[in-house]
């Protein structure tokens, strides 16, 4: 089912949408329909529909190429790829959320994180590692998916997901469900990218088999709903677009996923909700 809401929708790619923890922004990126010169764009609900998407205010240079956002769990960052300092060669960075809303300065993740190849789709999770895809030699083939953690001192520990999620082939984007136990991989696997899901199994992972999606075009940027029975992903809509398409991965998948643009709840004068 195509999802993309109608205030985001253009005759270009659109891609990689994720939500805020409040559900009350939407960012993802966009690029022509040759898929390159990715530029992140933001949108708000306002009132009951998602705004007009608009480029941060810590946006690189027009001619940086920038991609692929992701919100910390608790708000406070948000990470993307960008080639700002080092044209043609994607790393990972975040911006921190300030508490009036507005965005700090951007900062480049350090070695071992980020490469001279590169870095794709950062995806923070509750226990402060960081899931992303790397082009890095180390892995088990061409570009790898892989696990930075956090050490004291800002230093990060990297190592690469096992087989079968990792194989000789090409994966280079995933998205892990909130507990940890559904894995969507991006995967080139002959002549073009498809999605791969995986359910944890004790301390390993096995294979579940290839999301519907069209055979004829690729698919990229996955975000699972919170309990891992929805996806959003990105793939060709026509000739000259990419749009947004909604999945169940599962029965009994939220229906309230993902979050609609609405009026909020209002309140009376002691706090409490009004209908």
């Amino acid at each position: 089912m195509r999802w993309t809401p109608p205030a985001l929708s253009t005759d270009q790619y659109e891609s990689s949408p994720v939500f805020s923890p409040d559900g009350r922004e939407l960012a993802f990126f966009r690029a022509p329909p040759a898929f390159d010169r990715y530029r992140l764009l933001i949108s708000r609900c306002d009132g009951a529909q998602w705004g007009s998407p608009r480029e941060p205010a810590f946006a690189g240079p027009a001619n940086a190429l920038e991609t692929d956002p992701a919100y910390s769990p608790d708000g406070a960052w948000l990470y993307y790829a960008s080639d700002r300092t080092t044209s043609g060669d994607l790393d990972i960075w975040r911006v921190a959320r300030r508490a009036d809303g507005g965005w700090g300065e951007p900062e480049r993740l350090p070695a071992p994180v980020n490469t001279p190849q590169t870095e794709l789709l950062p995806r923070p999770q509750a226990d402060g590692r960081l899931l992303f895809g790397s082009h890095r030699p180390g892995g088990l083939g061409g570009r790898d998916l892989y696990f930075a953690t956090p050490r004291d001192g800002g230093e990060w520990d990297v190592a690469p997901l096992p087989a079968p999620v990792n194989t000789p082939g090409d994966e280079y984007e995933a998205d892990l469900a909130r507990d940890g136990r559904v894995l969507v991989v991006v995967a080139n696997r002959g002549e073009r990218s498809h999605l791969y899901v995986y359910d944890r199994d004790g301390d390993a992972w096995r294979e579940r088999g290839r999301v519907p999606a069209r055979d004829d075009v690729f698919q990229v940027g996955p975000l699972l709903s919170p309990d891992g029975n929805r996806l959003l992903f990105a793939q060709a809509h026509d000739a000259a677009s990419g749009e947004f398409f909604l999945v169940d991965l599962a029965p009994g998948a939220d229906a309230a996923w993902p979050p609609a643009c609405k009026d909020p709840p209002r309140q009376d004068a002691t706090g409490a909700e009004r209908r």
